[in-house]
């Protein structure tokens, strides 16, 4: 799976700063998340997917 924040943040023209507020994560967590430093918890997901007002699985891209 491939994780599609970075792309879906973009596409909204949110900020990692903004996101950041919104979600209550913070940015350096968020960056690390999009550079695939970090494997965000279920938990975090909701609270970007909540965020961003997507689905979670918007934010995945299921590799075949």
């Amino acid at each position: 799976m491939i994780l599609l924040l970075n792309k879906v943040r973009k596409e909204k023209k949110i900020s990692l700063e903004r996101l950041s507020r919104m979600s209550g994560i913070s940015k350096t967590h968020l960056s690390d998340i999009e550079r695939n430093l970090k494997m965000p918890s279920l938990l975090v997901m909701i609270k970007i997917s909540k965020a961003l007002k997507v689905s979670i699985t918007d934010l995945y891209e299921v590799l075949k």
